[in-house]
């Protein structure tokens, strides 16, 4: 009976006491503190755990866009067109670095969905691997060297083309690089005219084949490049016979742009010139929708050339406002003169800037057509407006 007694008395209190048990001393875990990463510049951190340096930023950006108030028929005239578009987007950037043996082994991600009145989209702008002088993935053609200074809000002078792509640069001192990169064809592809109508491209077979030379010294920079393009018709138009003759494309063009001083903010001008013969994206990204890449005549595919001058100028004119002017010129000989015409292009506007990374302002855009006799269209200009505002973190 004692023992008995002795027992419950020791049960009880336990009972009475149930963190007696949980009381015994514990091995905190490790924790795992964020760490500055200064390697790769300001905002990256180390990765718990890991040796990977990582940044995390976004912009968000919203715009009011006065679609083509121009010459009649324009969007303003046409009751079942958008004479106005309002604009909202958000980017998300990750950009992730670790040191190698090798050199620096890179991922970098950029993504933003945008929503045009009630219309909403997404969008991979760019995911690409680099490693030392490699770099695979999602990123600005190689052959683009100046991408003006407008927002590149509607409409433009020149070729910003983002593309799947396996590039090599190498580095040989003193500001001096080249590239030589294999491209995804699609994204570049135009027209193919005809009598009363276009023919589409056919399937992949060959991607484009880019190189490059550049320079970059401390009053600016400088470029020369070239692209080789596969022009592949497609067999028929609405089930008649078409052209099944290919033609190798090609695109030359060179470009500087120089900075200067003696201003608030600085500034820097910039021109370039392409000329293309079967490749007309590389001359701009901004074409009316006439532009061909070749013209099949019912008897031979024959390439489309095109003369594209195009450049601007950036003001710094105080220390949170600049203006930027830019424009080009553009010339298309076809085949068949119902694809010829000449287009030109000027933008201006003014960015203010009250505290870093928040930026606003107005934009105007103009574009002059002048379409070919025998295209059967009357010439004609169109006018764009856009006010922005967009915060970078």
């Amino acid at each position: 009976m004692t023992r008995f007694a002795v027992l419950g008395a020791i049960v009880g209190l336990m009972a009475a006491n149930p963190a007696f048990a949980a009381d015994l001393p514990v091995a905190p875990e490790p924790v795992d503190y964020v760490r500055v990463c200064d390697a790769y510049g300001s905002r990256f951190y180390y990765i718990p755990g890991t040796e990977t340096c990582l940044r995390v930023g976004g912009r968000v950006r919203t715009e009011f866009r006065v679609r083509n108030f121009g010459e009649a028929e324009n969007a303003w005239g046409d009751r079942d067109t958008d004479g106005y578009e309002w604009r909202s987007r958000g980017y998300l950037y990750l950009d992730a670095r670790t040191a190698t043996e090798f050199g620096t082994l890179r991922a970098f991600i950029e993504m933003y969905m945008t929503q045009t009145n009630d219309t909403t989209s997404s969008t991979l702008d760019k995911a690409y691997i680099q490693w030392g002088g490699l770099l695979a993935g999602r990123n600005g053609s190689n052959f683009d060297f100046f991408t003006g200074y407008s927002w590149n809000a509607q409409i433009e002078s020149y070729s910003d083309r983002k593309t799947n792509q396996l590039a090599y640069t190498a580095a040989f001192g003193n500001g001096f690089n080249a590239t030589v990169a294999v491209e995804d064809r699609s994204s570049r592809e135009t027209n193919i005219g005809l009598n009363g109508g276009t023919l589409a491209y056919g399937g992949t077979r060959l991607p484009d084949f880019v190189g490059a030379l550049g320079l970059s010294q401390g009053w600016g920079s400088a470029q020369v490049m070239g692209a080789l393009h596969q022009v592949y018709p497609n067999a028929t138009y609405n089930g008649i016979t078409g052209s099944s003759e290919d033609e190798l494309g090609w695109a030359v063009g060179g470009g500087v742009e120089i900075e200067f001083g003696g201003l608030p903010k600085g500034g820097s001008v910039a021109l370039q010139a392409v000329y293309t013969d079967g490749a007309s994206d590389y001359g701009s990204t901004g074409w009316t929708s006439r532009i061909t890449d070749a013209v099949w005549d019912g008897n031979s595919t024959e390439t489309t050339k095109t003369l594209n001058i195009f450049g601007g100028v950036s003001i710094g004119v105080t220390d949170t406002v600049v203006v930027n002017v830019e424009g080009g010129y553009h010339n298309v000989d076809a085949a068949l003169s119902a694809y010829d015409f000449t287009q030109w292009s000027a933008t201006a506007n003014a960015v203010w800037s009250p505290v870093a990374g928040f930026e606003m302002g107005p934009e105007v855009q103009y574009r002059d057509i002048d379409y070919g006799s025998g295209s059967g269209l009357s010439d004609t200009y169109e006018l764009y407006g856009t006010f922005r505002l967009q915060r970078t973190f």
